[in-house]
């Protein structure tokens, strides 16, 4: 419910905001602006054609420009920055938390990079190059390395006092990080027991040593995997010798399912999660036409083996009528069993040892569906064309199909994942190939041998 709503608001602020542009009228536009969230403000942005995204960007406060451009898909936040002068990209960027300025400091101008190290202190400088050295989707490419740290052989109270001295604290901070004067993790205080414990207790009484510490190499799915199966706000991120680097909040992992989520659905039709939504249309065909041309590869292998039983289907034309829905059946069966496949490799439900079990139970459901449907369309034939003979036909082909698609459903992705290309990619194409031919050959071969 709330994110229906949230989805009526942002409809609703943007057809606002289309009738402020339209009517010439900067001052309503404004307004509207200041009442948005930076990733609001982002949506809003990519929402927009490039001649008015331009004009509500410039009316975008510069002290907020950089958390925006963070929320931006890549192509989108190019544009914008190519059309920003350096002093103003300055003046965002260099108030930012290292681990998003990580995020957009590759796309920044070298002449803004090079200002913005010159303002930054030495500290700064090396943690974002620590940042920058791992992979963006790794738990070390996630991390802030802006961590607060205590020691084990202090009281409740000299921490108290050291977080006043400090002043301003990271965000969505649930828990302080115990290290050892080598900074190896040790385990983590709760803020909770710091505020409600007696101030003379030490710290090394209250330490969670069972919380483990993310390898700074880990994948960033497996890192949301891990907040998921933990209920965890934030989580600290250590090397291969324990030293902690960095901590990783909840506000990261948001983003990261997000853009796992937006990417497999942008997947299956073979288009990008940062491409721009009005990207220049000779840009988004070229990219589309790769996709397309691979689609109209496998259209034509269905086609030649259709074409193997033209002599069929001139004689006995109710099989040309009844195709598709041969083809149709198999190849939604396959998609449903390739869709859990698929979700459950993400979430790493799916793997080496439950794929057999798993395999058996979809068979299990393509026999038992393909039964039920095949019984169904022999009614239809018989009903509709008056003859049992054809009845039988159809009804074993969508029979044999729905198990072609169940079969194909699991082991699609499974060997593309082992061939290392993406499933979600990849999958809905080649299943598609299989259902159409194996529907097509199946009920043209049955109509050859029975039919004529």
């Amino acid at each position: 419910m709330q994110e229906q709503d949230r989805h009526h608001k942002t409809v609703r602020q943007f057809e606002r905001l289309n009738t402020a542009l339209k009517s010439g009228r900067l001052d309503p536009v404004r307004r509207i602006i200041e009442a948005l969230s930076d990733s609001e403000l982002a949506d809003l942005l990519e929402s927009l054609p490039p001649e008015r995204r331009l004009v509500v960007w410039n009316l975008i406060d510069p002290a907020l420009d950089g958390e925006v451009l963070v929320h931006l898909a890549d192509e989108v936040r190019i544009s914008l920055i190519e059309a920003t002068d350096d002093d103003e990209l300055l003046e965002a960027t260099s108030d930012m938390e290292l681990d998003e300025l990580a995020d957009i400091i590759d796309d920044l101008p070298d002449q803004v990079i090079r200002r913005l190290l010159e303002v930054m202190d030495r500290e700064d400088r090396e943690r974002l190059e620590q940042v920058m050295s791992y992979p963006e989707d790794s738990a070390g490419g996630l991390m802030n390395p802006d961590v607060v740290t205590v020691r084990a052989d202090v009281t409740l109270d000299v921490v108290l006092r050291f977080l006043r001295s400090r002043g301003e604290l990271p965000q969505f901070l649930d828990h302080l990080f115990v290290v050892d004067r080598n900074g190896i993790y040790l385990g983590r205080l709760a803020i909770t027991n710091l505020l409600t414990e007696d101030p003379q207790k030490m710290v090394r009484s209250l330490i969670d040593r069972e919380a483990q510490a993310l390898p700074v190499d880990m994948e960033a799915t497996d890192v949301a995997a891990a907040f998921e199966h933990q209920d965890w706000v934030s989580a600290p991120v250590v090397d291969h010798k324990g030293h902690l680097l960095g901590t990783i909040t909840i506000d990261d992992i948001v983003d990261v399912i997000r853009d796992e989520a937006e990417q497999s659905v942008m997947n299956m039709a073979g288009l990008d999660q940062e491409e721009d939504m009005f990207a220049p249309v000779l840009t988004a065909g070229k990219r589309r036409s790769v996709y397309l041309g691979l689609n109209l590869l496998t259209a034509l292998i269905a086609s030649y083996f259709i074409s193997i039983f033209g002599a069929t289907i001139e004689q006995v034309v109710a099989l040309a009528i009844l195709m598709p829905a041969v083809a149709s059946m198999g190849g939604i069966a396959g998609t449903q069993t390739l869709t859990l496949i698929v979700r459950g490799m993400a979430v790493g439900q799916v793997v080496r040892g439950n794929t057999r079990p798993l395999f058996s139970k979809e068979m299990a459901v393509g026999l038992l569906n393909g039964m039920l449907w095949a019984a169904v369309i022999a009614i239809v034939a018989i009903v509709w064309f008056q003859d049992t003979r054809l009845a039988g036909v159809v009804a074993a082909a969508i029979f044999l199909n729905m198990l072609a698609g169940a079969a194909a459903g699991v082991a699609v992705p499974l060997v593309l994942r082992r061939l290392s290309i993406d499933p979600a990619l990849a999958g809905g194409t080649v299943l598609t190939t299989v259902t159409d031919v194996v529907g097509f050959v199946s009920i043209l071969g049955l109509g050859s041998l029975v039919l004529l």
